[in-house]
């Protein structure tokens, strides 16, 4: 472990819910839930006046709106969510080519690779300075940990939230932790954390009390060694500056079970739809499409097919899809769907297009008739959807966001980030002056962002300790 804490853990408070009340000024400081808001729905985040109130992240939302009846129930916007996460990023790649994003709001990085920290002051400089820069830009509030480790910096910026700031100075940290709840290590789930219990342990200092034999004996050989390892603040894991994107999926769970195989087969085409957009967004291509079906008795089934070559090609993926889902039985009804593509690359076949359409397209051989053209199949109408918290603009009110909606009518709030708290107004769901809108920047006018870091040619001399 280094002995300056020049590792540091940037985690946005309250992500989701802290952009939904940034973007609508009458949710401030009001209980905001973002997440599935069907009875199978999840909580997603939580604001930090829901909390109070009990409601926290991955809770059944049917148990947060008994906890949290008055709060307000959003379904998450993940565009405008990456587009302020990649805002935060530019500024964590200016400190330092070591960035280690683990969500679109948590990362890491490494001050020392960058240069920009060498000892305690240095960084907690540079750390006050990353607050002020993502409150400029964004809007929001991040909490910021500083430490010798990944380890202990992530335990600090927890100890930081929400909106602050904590250093652990290298030789404290056993201090530090020892009082702590074996849960505070990473890894100590409920399991882990009702087995240590019952042996007496209570604390991360009874975790190194007992001893690394103890733990093994507990918890088996290599959690044991890495638990002990951990109580005694030791980790030496580097800051990895790009993880490998080993798969792009998309998957809905569904409020009742989908029953009539046609729309079990028009679900699929649309999670296939949605599943390409994200693999061009990121410019990959994939081999291996993949399904999967959870049915209505929670057994879930998993097909794949791998193609000849990568591809993002969208009618490929489509009919790939519809393939598996043919040798998938729905008797019973469907609650979760999922499109996915594996085996990624960033490049393409060409000629992939072919093979889904069973050779379609290719020039007839000489005396033989060439297949005639499919069918087109007909249109199916789409029922507009809007949904709680997503953005609208009115012709004549201008822009708002959607309230509610149910038995055909649909409640707008009218307000922008930068304006007061808007009127209220309630139109037909069907009514043309209303349309779907992009959000708002949080905003208005953000500074320009610094350039990335790019790492040094040659190591810059360390500053000499007074």
């Amino acid at each position: 472990m280094r002995s300056a804490p020049t590792i540091l853990h940037l985690d946005m408070d309250a992500f989701y819910a802290s952009v939904e009340q940034a973007s609508k000024p009458s949710l401030r400081g009001k209980a905001v839930i973002v997440g599935g808001l069907g009875p199978r729905g999840v909580v997603a985040t939580a604001s930090y006046e829901a909390r109070v109130h009990g409601v926290h992240s991955a809770m059944p939302m049917s148990q947060a709106r008994r906890l949290a009846p008055n709060a307000a129930y959003l379904v998450p916007r993940f565009a405008l969510y990456r587009s302020i996460s990649d805002q935060v990023m530019a500024l964590l790649r200016a400190l330092s080519p070591l960035v280690e994003p683990l969500s679109l709001d948590e990362a890491f990085v490494d001050l020392e690779a960058g240069g920009t920290a060498w000892d305690e002051r240095s960084a907690r400089l540079v750390g006050a300075k990353l607050r002020a820069d993502i409150r400029a830009v964004t809007g929001l509030t991040g909490s910021v940990g500083l430490a010798a480790s990944k380890m202990l910096a992530k335990i600090a910026s927890e100890e930081a939230k929400p909106d602050g700031l904590v250093v652990i100075r290298p030789g404290t940290e056993r201090e530090m932790l020892a009082p702590m709840s074996v849960r505070t290590l990473p890894g100590v789930g409920p399991a882990t954390g009702d087995h240590l219990r019952r042996a007496g342990i209570h604390t991360v200092g009874e975790i190194a009390e007992a001893g690394e034999d103890e733990l093994v004996r507990l918890l088996g050989k290599a959690h044991g060694h890495a638990l002990y390892a951990m109580a005694l603040a030791r980790d030496d894991r580097p800051v990895v500056a790009e993880r490998e994107t080993k798969s792009v999926s998309v998957e809905d769970t569904y409020d009742v079970d989908i029953h009539d195989r046609v729309r079990v087969g028009l679900e699929v085409q649309r999670l296939a739809d949605r599943c390409v957009r994200r693999l061009r967004g990121a410019g990959l291509s994939g081999r291996t499409i993949v399904l999967k079906v959870r049915r209505y008795d929670f057994s879930t089934l998993t097909r794949s097919e791998t193609l000849r070559g990568p591809t993002d090609d969208l009618a490929v993926v489509r009919e790939a899809a519809a393939r598996l889902l043919d040798s998938v039985d729905t008797t019973g009804g469907v609650r979760l769907l999922g499109v996915g593509v594996s085996g990624l690359a960033d490049y393409t076949q060409e000629d992939l297009f072919a093979q889904a359409a069973g050779g379609a397209g290719e020039e007839p051989a000489d005396g033989e008739e060439p297949e005639p053209a499919p069918e087109p199949r007909p249109e199916v109408p789409v029922e507009r959807r809007w949904s709680a918290g997503h953005d609208v603009r009115h012709t004549e009110y201008g822009h708002g966001w959607v309230q509610g909606s149910g038995l055909g009518r649909v409640t707008v709030r009218f307000e922008t980030p930068g304006s007061a708290p808007g009127r209220v107004k309630t139109f037909r769901v069907d009514d043309p002056a209303l349309e779907a809108a992009d959000p708002l920047p949080l905003v208005e006018t953000p500074p320009d962002l610094p350039e990335p870091m790019r790492p040094p040619e040659t190591p810059p001399p360390r500053p000499l300790e007074a």
